[in-house]
């Protein structure tokens, strides 16, 4: 039995069946000011487990941009509460905060739980709840971007370049949660996401630890990509370039990645730089996977943040 907050509980407004995601529950204001909503439930559908977020707003008064922070972990794995373990929360969520900038942390299906587009659709599901209650949680409904490391940087470029123009557009939208509405985004920030599962294909994965691990491609797309070429183009960021108008772009990535080549974060950049986006490519010398080796995690995470709010315009 789904189970609700006393505070949304108002016979007038209750129907059945009950709708696919829950209005905002109560915020909590800590000592800094900042409103925290958490464990928002913004997708239900059957079968599967409810998708939250959270949400963290600067204290004054608003509305505020936001940013939808996306997690990694293989598609397989993660969590909206962590960063990768070498981005402490309170160095990334800070620094967000502190810009003047909303912080919108999402959970989404996992690939074992449903292969893609799920992961896609939940994404876009989130971006349209937070527009939809913008104003209950003091964000802005026009000014949204989206960031996103690894895998969560994969969906983040996605999300950027996925809209109603997009082939595909409708299956590729979902209709999860909300089920309509805008899912555009000002600007995307990907950390070392994959871009062309065609391409990435063709890159050994190194040696995962147990030898269970399943193959994150493969249980992406249900199945190998020489199996699923079609499917693999359609989770593609590169495919859908062309003929696109693309938000701003950070691209940031180590130039040592043992797990996503850097020539991933490369062709994307291209692939926009051909439709004439504003991209950055921001290599990482000598940087491995989730930034290991480098030394100035802070460094990336305010050039992150810089980028964001300027696009964001954060001051206005």
């Amino acid at each position: 039995m789904t189970q609700t907050h006393p505070a949304e509980l108002d016979p007038a407004d209750m129907t059945w069946p009950p709708p696919p995601y829950h209005p905002p529950v109560p915020p909590t204001t800590d000592e800094h000011g900042v409103r925290r909503f958490d464990g928002v439930t913004y997708a239900i559908t059957p079968g599967y487990r409810p998708r939250l977020l959270d949400v963290q707003v600067p204290a004054g008064e608003g509305p505020f941009p936001a940013v939808v922070w996306i997690h990694g972990g293989g598609w397989l794995d993660g969590d909206r509460r962590y960063p990768p373990p070498t981005v402490p929360a309170a160095l990334l969520h800070g620094a967000v905060l502190a810009a003047g900038l909303a912080l919108v942390s999402i959970d989404y299906r996992h690939s074992l739980e449903a292969p893609f587009p799920a992961q896609l659709h939940d994404v876009k599901a989130a971006i349209r709840y937070v527009r939809r209650f913008a104003a209950d949680l003091g964000i802005d409904p026009d000014r949204i971007a989206v960031w996103g490391e690894s895998a969560g940087g994969h969906l983040a470029a996605l999300a950027g370049l996925v809209g109603p123009h997009s082939a595909d557009a409708e299956a590729l939208e979902g209709a999860h949660g909300v089920g309509a509405g805008d899912t555009g985004v000002l600007a995307v920030v990907d950390w070392y996401g994959v871009s062309d599962l065609v391409a990435v294909a063709e890159h050994p994965m190194p040696a995962m630890p147990g030898g269970d691990f399943p193959d994150p491609y493969e249980a992406l797309l249900g199945g190998a990509e020489a199996q699923r070429p079609a499917l693999a183009r359609a989770a593609s960021p590169v495919t859908y370039a062309e003929g696109s108008t693309p938000p701003p772009f950070l691209l940031i990535h180590g130039t040592q990645d043992g797990l996503v080549p850097y020539s991933q974060s490369e062709a994307l950049a291209e692939a926009l730089a051909g439709v004439g986006g504003e991209v950055t490519l921001r290599p990482v010398e000598g940087a491995d996977h989730i930034f290991l080796g480098c030394s100035d995690i802070p460094g990336l995470v305010a050039e992150s943040v810089a980028f964001l709010a300027r696009h964001l315009d954060a001051g206005a």
